[in-house]
């Protein structure tokens, strides 16, 4: 079904290790607006999709958000693998560190496991797809917050490009969106 390149659809590079800084980057891994989440909502929803072109748009967008989630793995273990254990209790982990050790889990910043909880699938195609422009929208504000936390500016760089494809998703799901309501405003005749 899909073809995978064994190489991350974005660069990933960190300057130095920083547990400060992957105790939040961690939310876009398993918090409630992260790539997992949103994965999980687009691959699920799509099959409720009422035409080939909606379907295709979910599983599209559903599978790059898991190359997402990717970047957002190595950027949080590249800036934990090299930390120090001194540097991990001063960044607060010392946590998940007893739980995880350097290993990636998903969790929001505050350590909170990820939860189905963070994700809706209602099989009605207009809500699922508004539902999923506001995903989009919460996860570029998060990214957005987290430039605002950065102070590496290769991990920003990262961040960026994720932010950018937040808000190509969002024109995605209303350009289906528009699709979806045209089609089943339409008259059917058989």
């Amino acid at each position: 079904m899909w073809l995978y390149e064994k190489k991350l659809e974005y660069p990933v590079r960190v300057s130095r290790p920083n547990p400060r800084l992957a105790k939040v980057v961690i939310t876009q891994y398993g918090g409630p607006d992260g790539e997992l989440a949103a994965s999980l909502r687009y691959l699920t929803q799509r099959y409720t999709m009422p035409t080939p072109q909606s379907k295709a748009v979910l599983t599209d967008i559903g599978t790059e958000e898991l190359a997402h989630m990717e970047i957002v793995a190595a950027l949080v273990y590249n800036l934990i693998k090299d930390a120090s254990l001194d540097e991990i209790k001063k960044a607060g982990m010392d946590g998940y560190y007893a739980d995880h050790d350097k290993a990636l889990y998903f969790v929001n910043a505050e350590g909170a496991a990820w939860t189905a909880a963070y994700i809706q699938s209602k099989g009605d195609p207009v809500t699922d797809l508004h539902e999923n422009m506001a995903a989009e929208q919460k996860a570029r504000s998060t990214y957005e917050y987290l430039i605002n936390l950065s102070d590496d500016p290769d991990v920003t760089d990262a961040l960026k490009f994720l932010r950018e494809r937040e808000v190509v998703h969002f024109q995605r799901f209303g350009e289906t969106l528009y699709l979806v309501q045209e089609y089943l405003n339409s008259k059917k005749f058989y």
